[in-house]
């Protein structure tokens, strides 16, 4: 079959698609014929050799798929091979065919086509725990949202109104892009810079944000500790640019402002909780199926594709979500 494989730490002269053997389904996995693959900036991440994202080389990326069940492990009940389903594979998910632990494989209902399947279960449902689990969303709410461009911030500003609406304020790496995340749904997009504290809170009449989802480290905590609300939560849930992460405020500072410091992992969920994973993604199809949610997606033909695209994402370049065909 045929694979992504990065060879070595680097950019895309490090990534090529080669021919490698089909994977089994051990006790409690299934195997899955990918028909398409989600990009996520954590692909990037392992491209660039960042600690805890690739833990040999050469690394197979690809944490979200949807397809057709191949093959039942030993102890897996309740799926049949034929099924269309989504997952989070147990990696490599960039490939013909993925393996996945029953338990974060979920059924793709009537009506969602494969290509949308594949962005929710790291990229959508990651938008709607990052809302509902970290951040306690409550509708109303001002949400400030890094990187608002990206796949995630994208699909937070299509989940927000179907949680009961809010206010969304984002902000984006390049100028040009605060456009595309204003169609997209934001009330405002400004780009990251001087004077990005004092927009928004002019935008919010001063008072400042309830709620900051925020995927870049820490470097922009002191901005995020600046305008959040009293009672405001921040959710630190990536380190987009791989550098050092600082050391958290000083209690006396959270406690001044009543504010919370939240940490989200999807992966530390689909080991510890895949419960909440699998939830997350059902309750998304779910939204898909019904057409209460419409998400634009960049489709890539094929899996030769995906190193540019992956460039794009590591240069900032990368608008939405995109997603590969991989089988047929």
């Amino acid at each position: 079959m045929r694979a992504l494989v990065m060879t070595a730490p680097g950019g895309s002269e490090n990534s090529e698609v080669r021919e490698v053997d089909a994977p089994r389904p051990g006790p409690g996995e299934v195997s899955i014929d990918v028909a398409y693959a989600g990009l996520n900036f954590v692909d990037v991440m392992a491209r660039r050799g960042d600690t805890g994202y690739a833990f040999e080389w050469p690394h197979r990326p690809g944490l979200e798929i949807a397809g057709t069940v191949r093959e039942l492990g030993a102890e897996v009940g309740g799926l049949s091979v034929g099924d269309r389903v989504a997952a989070v594979p147990t990696g490599r998910g960039l490939a013909e065919v993925a393996l996945a632990r029953a338990e974060l494989v979920v059924p793709v209902p009537d009506g969602v086509a494969l290509r949308e399947a594949a962005a929710v279960p790291l990229g959508l449902a990651t938008s709607l725990l990052l809302l509902t689990e970290a951040g306690r969303f409550t509708p109303g709410d001002t949400v400030l949202v890094h990187s608002a461009g990206g796949g995630i911030g994208s699909a937070i500003a299509q989940l927000v109104p179907l949680l009961g609406g809010g206010r969304l304020i984002g902000t984006v790496g390049r100028p040009e892009k605060a456009a595309a995340a204003e169609k997209g749904g934001y009330d405002l997009a400004i780009a990251r810079g001087d004077g990005l504290a004092e927009a928004v809170r002019a935008a919010t009449g001063g008072r400042g944000v309830d709620l900051v989802l925020d995927p870049l480290g820490t470097t922009a905590l002191a901005l995020d500790l600046e305008v959040a609300a009293p009672g405001g939560r921040i959710v630190l849930f990536g380190n987009a640019g791989g550098g050092t992460v600082d050391a958290l405020p000083p209690a006396g500072r959270l406690l001044s402002g009543n504010l919370t410091i939240t940490g989200f992992s999807h992966r530390g969920l689909v080991a510890a909780a895949p419960a909440k994973v699998a939830n997350a993604t059902s309750r998304v199809l779910g939204f898909l199926a019904d057409g209460r949610l419409a998400f634009p997606l960049s489709e890539l033909a094929s899996l030769a594709d995906v190193p540019a695209a992956h460039d794009l994402m590591a240069e900032g370049r990368a608008t939405g979500k995109y997603v590969v065909q991989v089988g047929g």
